[in-house]
């Protein structure tokens, strides 16, 4: 294709999306608008693909308002949370739904939360409801002493939703809808919890039109077209697979949900829904591409897939082995899907250019900004009202810190190149992101410091050999008292999500100390992995899940 022939279809794709939202205006960016006008148009469509399940707009529509009812029914009134532990399975969108129609407020909480890091979602949440898969009721177990549950607490079986007295909730077509609520485009959706930086995990207040711009700017990035089959691996408790299901709403695609990544079946699943949009995080492009070369790679009907944060030495690979272009970007639960890159990329591995819709500056410590071409932290803020986050949940002051000067921080050290892409170096803060997950090295320490026998810690990242960060740990131990690496990761499973036991042990007589007598983490990071780190994966140990 010459460039006059991609500068025209990009302009064919811009007015189409700018159609898409002159349909929509501001009052009707809520979920069950959106809903009844695409229902209208594409009705014994599917929309939905899980496993065996499939729904048709015109049974997603009935199934949005009947969990209404069931959720009305129970004593759940707007604004109530509704906190949701939960897999990929249509019960986690029936509950969803019937949220976003009533008013409610969905809570999904990361099915690998444990102990603290749970109870402390829940005592912030205050949900009137619990929604607990059979398989992840054990994990309530982890909860400390005295961790107050909701007084409803609805179960899901193999057989669908049940209530406290073991009755069936599933709906069908001779059951009740409630009317859709007068719910407003700011009002608040669901609210995603963070897995934190350097403190507790804080809970995402997402309004209902920042789901619809989600579903506007991710389609628009991925240049996505009618009748697009979308899947997803990833977990609806984090926004990429949750506001995917909003870009096939909007667009008149096909959104299939599979339960997990599988390295082993990610092509054969996409092969036999005839996907033609795939969603690829961080070291999941790696995975695929260190997998044994087959016939078969090019045997599929994915015309584009979703690449955020897959490092540039990946991009040429992945196009070259199975004609597959990714696209960077760059997105956080508070904000949107603000940059983009052109298909294939034109910087592999880059966050892509700042989209129409938001507003970026990078800044210094004074929240001055910083020439083209200098670091600095990210701020952003939006054009379109009520199409970023509106805060956290019950943390007015962590609310104010970021959002202040009138401009959401990011934490995310970046830098503006002189064409106008931007360039990802580093977080601000202490974050970790591994495997597509972020991990608090506040959260981590916190148990490890728990261990009788730990006298000092730190936790930071050290490079991964898949891209991102693996989980690095230097402990100090007491006087006197010795520490097993073994007994250390056993201490940690079952306090931490999986994803945030260490990966490496540093066992250190005395820690590197700032002047004012803080530990130096940045001397830690920059030593990397030494000779003297115990790797978990090395030793062959296999963490319990």
């Amino acid at each position: 294709m010459n460039k006059a022939s991609q500068m025209a279809g990009m302009i064919a794709e811009a007015d189409r999306y700018s159609r898409i939202v002159e349909e929509f205006p501001p009052q009707d960016r809520i979920l069950s608008r959106i809903l009844e006008r695409q229902t209208n148009r594409y009705r014994e469509r599917v929309l939905l693909k899980c496993g065996d399940v499939q729904w048709t707009y015109n049974e997603t529509f009935a199934i949005a308002g009947q969990w209404a009812q069931r959720l009305s029914e129970a004593g759940v009134a707007g604004g109530d949370r509704v906190a949701i532990i939960c897999g990929n399975r249509p019960e986690f969108l029936q509950i969803y739904l019937g949220c976003a129609w009533l008013g409610a407020v969905a809570v999904p909480i990361n099915s690998a939360f444990r102990g603290a890091q749970l109870a402390h979602v829940l005592s912030n949440s205050l949900p009137k409801l619990l929604v607990v898969e059979a398989v992840h009721r054990p994990i309530l177990k982890s909860l400390p002493e005295g961790t107050a549950l909701p007084s409803l607490v609805w179960n899901i079986e193999d057989d669908g939703v049940h209530d406290a007295s073991g009755q069936t909730l599933n709906t069908g077509a001779e059951k009740s809808a409630a009317p859709a609520s007068q719910v407003r485009p700011g009002d608040t959706v669901a609210i995603l919890y963070t897995s934190g930086t350097t403190g507790p995990s804080k809970g995402v207040c997402c309004p209902q039109a920042q789901l619809f711009w989600w579903g506007i700017y991710s389609a628009r990035g991925l240049g996505i077209q009618e009748g697009d089959v979308l899947l997803t691996t990833l977990p609806l408790f984090h926004t990429n697979a949750l506001n995917a299901f909003y870009q096939a709403m909007l667009n008149g695609c096909t959104y299939v949900l599979e339960p997990k990544f599988s390295a082993s079946a990610y092509w054969r699943a996409l092969r036999a829904n005839k996907a033609t949009v795939a969603y690829l995080l961080g070291a999941m492009a790696a995975i695929l591409l260190a997998r044994p070369q087959s016939p078969d790679d090019r045997s599929h009907d994915v015309r584009v897939a979703l690449g955020g944060g897959v490092p540039d030495r990946f991009h040429a690979a992945f196009l070259e082995r199975f004609g597959v272009p990714l696209v960077d970007g760059y997105a956080s639960t508070e904000t949107n899907f603000v940059f983009a890159s052109p298909i294939p990329s034109d910087h592999p591995g880059s966050m892509g250019y700042l989209i129409p819709g938001a507003e970026a500056c990078i800044v210094d410590a004074d929240d001055t900004p910083v020439p083209d071409g200098e670091p600095g932290e990210l701020l952003l803020r939006p054009i379109e009202p009520f199409s970023f986050a509106t805060g956290y949940f019950n943390m007015h002051d962590k609310t104010v810190e970021a959002w202040r000067n009138l401009w959401f921080h990011t934490g995310d050290r970046v830098i503006r190149e002189r064409d106008g892409h931007y360039r990802f170096i580093d977080r601000v803060k202490d974050a970790i992101r591994r495997r597509g997950e972020n991990v608090s090295s506040w959260e981590v320490e916190r148990v490890l410091t728990e261990h009788p026998s730990v006298a000092a810690c730190a936790v930071f990242a050290v490079p991964s050999e898949f891209g991102e960060d693996e989980v690095a740990a230097a402990i100090q131990a007491r006087p006197d008292q010795f520490l097993d690496p073994v007994e250390v990761i056993r201490f940690c499973e079952g306090r931490l999500a999986y994803f945030a036991v260490p990966r490496y042990l540093r066992f250190l007589s005395e820690m590197p100390l700032t002047e004012n007598g803080k530990i130096k983490k940045v001397a830690l990071r920059e030593a990397g992995i030494t000779a003297d780190m115990w790797d978990r994966e090395a030793a062959g140990y296999k963490l319990r899940r």
